[in-house]
């Protein structure tokens, strides 16, 4: 392999070798020194440690002195040091097969991972144990999310990569492998990022592309910084005020020894003998510092010994504590560092995502809307809506490969499946091909989905016990079961999801030749898409879009669209060589979706629960008798977002003063405030 970087006017890192500690051997003992001289106390005990050692002011030994700051030093150094204690190196397997610590790996290596271990350099991946090289990676220490990926290469050539200088953009790469005078685009699909956990894959070979610090997490990574809880910031007031004090109480003293010194002093000349040119300006000035030293005790030091032992304390309780103990996945709490313990009692404001952290991150598919009728809702005889739990679930029985867990109520749909109906059966065919999900069949029947995201997922198994059952996919192909019968279309384009698209598109061919691209996601996004003529149909699916908002459901509309075989020929070409750009390659090809994302055929929208978790409204609830504001950040629908606000209690019905804000840029949502804040009467700068 040849690795080369476009752009790039530094060099490789030379090692793997990264610094996640605040201190190493040479710098603890300086850095640490500075940043407990930040306390006043002990600059102070520092201060005076420098005035005792002066025998003209001096009347006790500096040993006093050194003893106690010595200890308190010592001690908060010794929490520091535990706190920040690295972990172990591991070792990688590196070809030719020879084990080597990851510190060591550098860039152009080829290594070899094994299931469970931890990614600790940016790789292409080369090859797996797995059929058509697929690799499964969990990444929940670059998200916080536990998603599972699916990744596949077909390279084993031996190329030249070109690929972007280093960056923090965790949701892209760009790149290219030339082998035999040929371009292969290089994307993040073929990319194993430093912090991912390889899962589910027996091994994996990957070719170093960035190592150490320029790695994507080590790119996102700011420089450590020393934190101050608020406690220690109210000693150092507290202790400034003592100071104060001290001071007024040593000046009044000096003061008053000027006075003796110049009445009474000259009687006690036989018994106090002065120094030669010592007048009573100076020995009251000498004066002042003597008491400073003698009235040492007024400064509490002990007072910071205190409190990391309380801290220290405080930690093994957190620990300790059953109410914070998970029995499912026996974790308890913990408290990893001690110094910030103190400030979750004085925490004013949470900042906190909906997905997977209000919710329970696992999506059941609802409701739907096909061709204008909306489905998932159930009704008796006299047009009322009846409660899902008085109702039978449908009986899949119709469909061997259906999953036993799925739960729908409402039958029309599954008549509507059996009479063949176009609509519903594009509809489902459309959620088994769009999407990017892996299958596994372990026994004979037996379906497992691996999938980014629960959305996904959750529509693949809805599209699965309707008959319409993804079963296994490959670079250039996506195979399923149509009612009952096998077809294989043929994958020629996949239009990627990211945040700003909001949507994703898949190109194929029917096993009769016929080209068509599928597309869904946000309705927003849809809408502006679709051809006129479903200006009719649109309506009414926006009204069943409202309605499942309303009750807090994740929506998308699905569309589609027939392809000309000349034209898109021509866009293949051009898709391609803006896949091996380096230079805009991301502008390109969003050119190329949105010239043939355009003139779409509206088919429906799906409507997706993602539960809360249990007991949030409960503790909503409670933080807000705390007086801790909340707030919640969802990409979700307003309607949506609002029905989500009231259910965890987050809003409530006897909230008079609810208002919405639905600005569109940073100024529109100023003047809006505005307007509010004369409505309500309050401050624009609190808000």
């Amino acid at each position: 392999f040849r690795c080369e970087q476009v752009k790039l006017k530094k060099c490789f890192a030379n090692t793997n070798a990264i610094k996640t500690s605040k201190y190493n051997p040479f710098t603890f003992l300086p850095l640490n020194l500075f940043e407990q001289f930040q306390r006043i106390a002990n600059a102070y005990f520092l201060f005076l440690l420098v005035l005792q050692v002066i025998p003209q002011i001096s009347s006790l030994s500096w040993f006093t002195t050194v003893v106690p700051l010595v200890l308190v030093l010592t001690v908060t150094a010794a929490k520091d040091a535990t706190d920040d204690i690295v972990s172990k190196c591991v070792l990688c397997t590196i070809s030719p097969l020879r084990s080597e610590k990851w510190m060591d790996v550098q860039v152009g290596d080829i290594i070899r991972l094994e299931n469970n271990q931890f990614v600790t350099a940016d790789l292409l991946l080369l090859s797996s144990s797995e059929p058509l090289n697929l690799v499964y990676i969990e990444t929940a220490e670059l998200d916080g999310l536990v998603y599972f990926f699916s990744f596949h290469s077909e390279y084993n050539l031996k190329p030249a990569v070109r690929c972007e200088p280093p960056n923090n953009r965790l949701d892209r790469f760009t790149g290219t492998l030339t082998y035999a005078g040929q371009k292969y685009p290089l994307d993040n699909e073929k990319i194993l990022l430093r912090g991912c956990t390889l899962r589910n894959t027996e091994w994996c070979f990957g070719l170093v592309l960035f190592a150490g610090p320029e790695t994507k997490l080590m790119q996102n990574s700011g420089k450590t910084t020393f934190k101050r809880t608020s406690i220690d910031r109210l000693m150092n007031v507290l202790v400034l005020c003592i100071f104060g004090f001290l001071a007024f109480m040593c000046t009044i003293l000096a003061i008053g020894n000027c006075f003796w010194e110049m009445n009474e002093g000259s009687q006690f000349m036989v018994f106090l003998p002065r120094q030669d040119g010592n007048n009573a300006a100076f020995s009251a000035f000498l004066t002042f510092w003597s008491y400073v030293i003698i009235l040492n005790t007024v400064v509490p030091i002990s007072l910071y010994v205190s409190v990391e032992i309380i801290r220290l304390g405080n930690s093994f309780y957190i620990d300790w504590d059953r109410k914070m103990y998970f029995s499912r996945y026996n974790t308890p709490a913990e408290a990893r560092t001690t110094t910030l313990n103190e400030e979750l009692g004085q925490i004013k404001y949470i900042f906190s995502d909906k997905t997977g952290t209000l919710t329970q991150n696992v999506m059941t598919f609802n409701k739907c809307s096909i061709n204008g009728k909306s489905y998932g809702d159930v009704y008796d005889y006299t047009g009322q809506r009846l409660e899902i739990t008085k109702v039978n679930t449908v009986d899949f029985s119709f469909n061997p490969l259906a999953d036993p867990r799925f739960m729908f109520h409402d039958h029309a749909l599954v008549e509507a499946v059996k009479l063949e109906d176009p609509e519903v059966h594009a509809f489902f065919r459309l959620l088994a091909l769009c999407h990017t999900v892996m299958a596994e069949e372990k026994k004979e029947g037996e379906l497992f989905y691996q999938a980014q995201s629960p959305d996904e997922g959750a529509l693949v198994t809805a599209a699965r016990n309707f008959g319409f059952v993804f079963r296994s996919r490959t670079p250039d192909s996506v195979s399923i079961v149509e009612m009952g019968e096998e077809r294989s279309y043929e994958l020629l384009a996949i239009l990627d999801f990211n945040n700003v698209r909001k949507r994703m598109s898949i190109i194929v061919r029917s096993p009769e030749g016929k080209l068509c691209l599928y597309c869904k996601g946000a309705d927003t996004i849809i809408y502006e898409r679709l051809h006129q003529s479903c200006s009719k149909l649109m309506d009414v699916t926006t009204e069943h879009l409202n309605e499942f908002a309303g009750e807090g459901l994740r929506t998308l509309a699905l569309a589609y669209k027939n392809l000309d075989e000349e034209y898109f020929n021509q866009w293949k070409q051009r898709h391609h060589e803006a896949s091996t750009e380096l230079d805009n390659q991301e502008s390109k090809l969003d050119e190329l979706y949105e010239e043939i994302e355009k003139d779409l055929l509206l088919l429906g929208a799906t409507a997706i629960e993602d539960k809360l978790q249990d007991g949030v409204p409960q503790t909503i609830e409670q933080l807000s008798k705390a007086n801790i504001k909340i707030w919640v950040l969802t990409g979700d629908k307003q309607e949506t977002a609002e029905n989500i606000g009231y259910s965890c209690n987050l809003l409530r019905e006897e909230m008079n003063d609810v208002f919405i804000v639905s600005g569109n840029s940073p100024e529109d949502v100023r003047q809006e405030l505005r307007s509010v804040k004369r409505l309500y009467h309050f401050s624009l700068d609190s808000t």
